[in-house]
This record gives structure tokens, C-alpha cells and sequence, in this order.
């Protein structure tokens, strides 16, 4: 498969699931959907999004069949929330909100505190790319104020973190650096407080002081501030994240700093162990295409960058 279409070959076969238009795939029987469901997220967090782009649309055709034969709704809820995780990524936001919002519906049937939780996230998310930052601020810290939350376990806590991370991004994103670094700071006493990685069933990046500093190297550089963001970059051993997904992330984000900084050389050499670490996370997402676009047509283009942009489908 070729991995610079992947993105929309996976978009594609989402939205042909979502909306029922292939009635021709196999639905898994008795308990291979929630091996289905296992391998799926073990596929989001490695990054193998050819195999993701077969195994999803098919555990959403299977949560469907589940719930409407009088199962629970809990199935669903993952496959949606999984995919709408996805289709932000690959800056797919109609499909986005569509995906986020049946997960929101699922999750309240399902009656799972978590689950309603975590839509609650993936919709601030959404609210936060659309420039909503009001909008998205309001619906992050009202679920993580949910008594529910509060009066969890481990898990429950941790959840909670995650939305104010979330919080904390779309202040960075709003211009408030000093309110995103407030709640990076009640994250990280959450995270702290833990006293560890705490695996969360929907989201193998986990919650720990580790993935709270990762998450403030994007806030620092969408506050404007790529030197601070590096600094806080220095701070977090890649090998330390729990998987493959949030080292992408660790170097795409270094990526962007030092892009925002004018350092091309340093630019190009994270996106090449981004690309090394996860190929097709790399090659698929719009962000990482866009960032490529800028080097090619700023400035001069060396034989690293021009493999880079060749492999990613900037440059036919």
C-alpha cells in the first residue's frame, strides 16, 4: 500500500463504514471483536495504519451488528472513539465530529463513565482545531469536573488529566500561556500524584509526568515559544514513551519547533527519525506533509529533504 495515500484510503474506507456503504465485509462472531478491538488499538499505538485502515471499518460494521442485536453499546463506543482519534489526526474534521459524536452517543448507552469521558476529550479536540477555544476549554474541564471522575480509581484520574492536558493546549492555542501552563501544572500534579504510567484501555500513550512534559512541547510552540518548547523537549527521553504513536509525536513536535524557529537542518533531521521510528504515521499525516511544503519553498533543499518530501507524496 502506498504509505503517502494511506491517509485517504483509510479516510475513505472510515467514512464508506460510517455511513453503511459496504455491506460485503465479514463481521467477526462471539469474542473476535474485542481481539478485533485489541489488535485495532495495538495498530493506532504502533502506528501500522494499513493494517488499521482493515481492521476498523470492520470492528465498526461489528459494533453495529453487536448493539443492534441487543448487546451493549461499549464496542461501538471504542471503535468510534478510535476513529474519530484517527480522522483528527489526519485532519479529517467533518468526519471527525461525526465519528466523536456517535462515540458520545454510544458511550452515554453504554453507560461507561470513562468512555463518555474520553468522547467528551476527542469532541474538545475538535472544538479547539474549528478555533472554538471557548467552546473547547468549556466542554474539556466540565467532563474532568464530572463527579464520576472524581470519585474513580487510578484510571479515573488519569482521565481527568488528560482533559485538563487538553484544557491547557487550547489555552496555547488561544494565546494564554500562562493559563496553559497552569493546568499543564494541575496535570502534572494529577500525573504525579499517580506515581506512575497509568495505561488507560482506550489510550495506550498513557497518563504520567513523562506524557504531561510531552504534551507541553506542543503547548509551549503553539504559545509561540519554540525555545521554551525544546527545552521542555530536553526534559523527555523518547525511548521512555510508552509507544510508538507518542515517540512520532515527541519528534514531530521538535519537528515543528524548530521549523517555527528557522532551523532547517534540525527541522529536517526530526522529521527523518519521525519517519524512522513510525513510517507510516509520518508519511500520512497532513501535518507533516505541510511542514515538508514550507522547507521545500523556504529556503534550500537538500538531498534528505527531497527523499522526505518524495516518500511523503509532497513531491510526485
Amino acid at each position: 500500500m502506498n504509505e503517502a495515500a494511506l491517509g485517504k484510503i483509510l479516510v475513505a474506507r472510515l467514512r464508506d463504514a460510517m455511513l453503511g456503504l459496504h455491506h460485503d465485509i465479514t463481521v467477526p462472531s462471539g469474542a473476535a471483536p474485542n481481539t478485533d478491538l485489541s489488535r485495532a488499538l495495538t495498530d493506532f499505538h504502533t502506528c501500522r495504519y494499513g493494517s488499521l485502515a482493515v481492521r476498523l471499518p470492520r470492528l465498526i460494521h461489528a459494533g453495529h451488528a453487536h448493539s443492534a442485536s441487543g448487546g451493549d453499546c461499549a464496542l461501538l463506543a471504542q471503535s468510534y472513539l478510535l476513529a474519530t482519534r484517527m480522522l483528527i489526526k489526519l485532519d479529517e474534521q467533518q468526519l471527525g465530529w461525526m465519528a466523536a459524536d456517535r462515540a458520545r452517543q454510544t458511550a452515554e448507552a453504554a453507560g461507561d463513565v470513562l468512555l463518555v469521558a474520553e468522547a467528551a476529550r476527542q469532541l474538545a479536540v475538535l472544538a479547539r482545531k474549528a478555533d472554538w477555544h471557548e467552546q473547547a476549554m468549556s466542554i474539556a474541564l466540565t467532563a474532568a469536573d464530572h463527579p464520576g471522575l472524581r470519585g474513580g480509581g487510578p484510571d479515573h484520574a488519569a482521565e481527568r488529566g488528560l482533559l485538563i492536558q487538553s484544557a491547557a493546549y487550547t489555552a496555547a492555542r488561544a494565546g494564554d500561556a500562562a493559563g496553559m501552563r497552569e493546568l499543564t501544572g494541575e496535570a502534572a500534579a494529577i500525573a504525579g500524584e499517580l506515581g506512575g504510567t497509568v495505561l488507560l484501555r482506550d489510550h495506550g500513550g498513557g497518563f504520567s509526568p513523562t506524557t504531561v512534559q510531552l504534551h507541553l512541547i506542543s503547548a509551549e510552540n503553539s504559545a509561540g515559544d519554540p525555545s521554551t518548547a525544546l527545552a521542555a523537549a530536553r526534559a523527555v527521553a523518547p525511548q521512555s514513551l510508552p509507544s510508538t504513536e507518542r515517540r512520532a509525536r515527541y519528534y514531530t513536535d521538535i519537528a515543528a519547533a524548530y521549523g517555527r524557529w528557522g532551523r532547517r537542518d534540525d527541522c529536517v533531521r526530526a522529521l527523518l527519525a519521525a519517519e524512522h521510528h513510525a513510517p507510516e504515521e509520518t508519511h500520512a499525516r497532513p501535518a507533516v506533509k505541510s511542514l515538508v511544503s514550507g522547507l521545500l519553498v523556504s529556503g534550500r533543499v537538500t538531498t534528505e529533504l527531497r527523499g522526505l518530501a518524495a516518500r511523503t507524496g509532497v513531491l510526485v
